[in-house]
């Protein structure tokens, strides 16, 4: 048995696939509770098993929760932006979705709107931006890769475009290409280091992937993702002690972070460390009941156990 990986998932965009409820429930790290209840309040349709755009969706609902938004005011903005916007239906999978202090924002055609109101946010017009060019500035040094202007949205619109290519199953040089040009647009770019990290994985270029994942555990210190691909490397290259460390410091960044449990039972059960492994795969089962890796998991426990009443 192998242990798991995982990529980054986009904020916007559109892909293939279909998960389960709990798959969703432990990639997202919501509760059954919680995606049950924006179900019932209409952010998206009731069902068994869920596309890429009702991921998006979550995603941004848990972001705007996070941001301590209420929940009237996300129904407001999609009331809102359904009647105003054409051919949007689905405005938290549709459009990407910010926050400006308490208000709800939405970028539109290079813009900012205020997701209820309609009102342009920091909207400057030509004979502004024209105004601002004037003005004189103290020169500034030559820019490096280090110090070159931050495109965020550029960034953004690469890295979708990466993970449909993935998605997809186009040639993975494509999708390369993708994440190195939104790394281009922003250096610091966790998730689409952790995409380009993970393909290098795959290829075997084992220096290079650290190098990405390093890069993104930088750029953000609480991403428990990168920590946990870190773990993935550092056991492949039979470092058993730094892949525990990585996915020890995952679940201290997401305690409920199922696929970090199923690799430290598998990275336990390798060390001999049996009863460890037992803990392990036995707190992934409660947070992951009934994927098809539950199953595999509750296997390996029961064996687990037996050997151990055995001896």
């Amino acid at each position: 048995m192998t242990g798991k990986m995982e990529i980054a998932v986009t904020e916007v965009g559109e892909a293939s696939g279909a998960w389960s409820r709990d798959d969703v429930c432990r990639m997202l790290a919501i509760t059954t509770r919680q995606l049950n209840s924006w179900e019932k309040l209409g952010f998206l349709s009731p069902g068994d098993t869920f596309g890429f755009p009702d991921l998006v969706t979550l995603k941004t609902l848990r972001r705007l929760r996070e941001l301590r938004i209420p929940v009237h005011k996300i129904k407001e903005a999609v009331a809102s932006l359904k009647m105003r916007l054409e051919d949007i239906d689905r405005p938290l999978a549709q459009l990407k979705i910010t926050t400006e202090g308490r208000r709800i924002a939405v970028h539109v055609s290079g813009s900012r709107m205020e997701a209820t109101s309609g009102q342009l946010l920091l909207n400057f017009g030509e004979q502004e931006i024209e105004k601002l060019r004037a003005f004189p500035m103290k020169a500034e040094p030559k820019a490096t890769a280090a110090t070159a202007a931050i495109d965020e949205e550029k960034a953004e619109f690469w890295f979708q475009r990466g993970l449909a290519l993935e998605e997809t199953g186009a040639p993975i040089e494509a999708a390369i290409e993708a994440y190195e040009k939104a790394l281009e647009a922003n250096p610091a770019a966790p998730g689409a280091l952790v995409n380009l990290g993970t393909i290098l994985f795959r290829q075997k270029k084992f220096r290079l992937a650290r190098e990405k994942y390093e890069r993104a555990v930088a750029a953000d210190p609480t991403y428990p993702l990168a920590h946990f691909n870190l773990g993935n490397l550092a056991d492949e290259q039979g470092d058993f002690e730094g892949a525990r460390k990585h996915y020890l410091e995952a679940i201290r960044l997401n305690p409920r972070y199922a696929d970090a449990y199923f690799n430290l039972a598998l990275l336990s059960e390798r060390m001999n460390e049996i009863l460890r492994a037992i803990g392990y795969w036995s707190t992934y089962l409660k947070l992951d009941a009934t994927s098809s890796w539950a199953r595999a998991a509750r296997k390996q426990l029961d064996k687990l156990k037996q050997s151990v009443r055995s001896k």
